[in-house]
């Protein structure tokens, strides 16, 4: 789970992590990661007899924090899909049965989620017209 937290920056990276508004996700398939994160947190935690809130909290930390530090990147191509992947996260905390908005804007931010969905929404619309 750390592997994956510490990773999600790398996402921006890619040219196909942009997020579509048409179809509501990601034009490479990582708005699945959502559900994935959540679904194997819930199965490990489960038969190593670990809390999953508490091992979902942390995770939450470390992936915030990791996005976090992308926002600090200079370079365009690192960062081109910046927004998108920010959306990610809200999509994980949306997903889990165990994390809450509350919870995850106390490590990252409401107003970078919002300002995401804005960036993506005019990007889209740019590109259409």
């Amino acid at each position: 789970m750390v592997f994956v937290a510490v990773s999600l920056p790398t996402l921006a990276s890619n040219v196909m992590s942009q997020y579509s508004p048409a179809i509501e996700g990601h034009c490479n398939n990582i708005h699945c990661l959502a559900k994935a994160i959540n679904q194997i947190a819930a199965a490990l935690f489960t038969i190593h007899k670990g809390s999953i809130e508490d091992r979902l909290k942390e995770f939450l930390a470390l992936a915030s924090s990791s996005l976090l530090k992308i926002g600090q990147e200079t370079d365009k191509m690192t960062t081109r899909n910046r927004e998108s992947v920010y959306l990610l996260l809200d999509m994980i905390v949306q997903e889990s049965p165990f994390l809450t908005m509350d919870l995850l804007e106390s490590c990252f931010p409401y107003v970078l989620l919002r300002n995401a969905y804005h960036a993506v929404y005019k990007q889209s619309i740019s590109a259409n017209a």
